[in-house]
């Protein structure tokens, strides 16, 4: 019971991650000292995509799974979870390139909005 919950707590942590990385440039406009914690997540992020690597979260989860009598699935956090839903075809490696780019520009843009209107104040 325990290492299935501990997986499923991954999930949601890892999840939680994935959309700090994406939009954490929008708590800039809350809380501008974020930006210490979510630029080096972004930049791992990004990495993790444009490398093609999976991140540590991924054969975590897969040990409680397996810990708990489940299967662990041998790609990682995004093909597993992700994907499926929003490209049913699978994942490459010209798809990982993109969800990194995709990383790079949102929060360029989180950060110029929030450089643009500081400047302006």
């Amino acid at each position: 019971m325990v290492p299935r919950l501990l997986a499923d707590a991954l999930v949601v942590i890892h999840l939680g991650f994935i959309a700090f990385v994406v939009g954490g440039s929008l708590l800039l406009w809350i809380w501008p000292r974020i930006a210490w914690v979510h630029l080096p997540a972004a930049i791992w992020g990004a990495l993790i995509e444009f490398g093609g690597w999976i991140c540590p979260l991924t054969p975590m989860e897969n040990h409680f799974r397996r810990a708990a009598g489940q299967a662990g699935y041998p790609e990682g956090f995004v093909e597993h979870y992700i994907i499926p839903v929003v490209y049913p075809a699978g994942l490459t490696a010209r798809v990982q390139v993109t969800l990194g780019v995709l990383v790079i520009v949102l929060n360029l843009i989180g950060y110029g909005v929030y450089l643009r209107r500081r400047r302006r104040a």
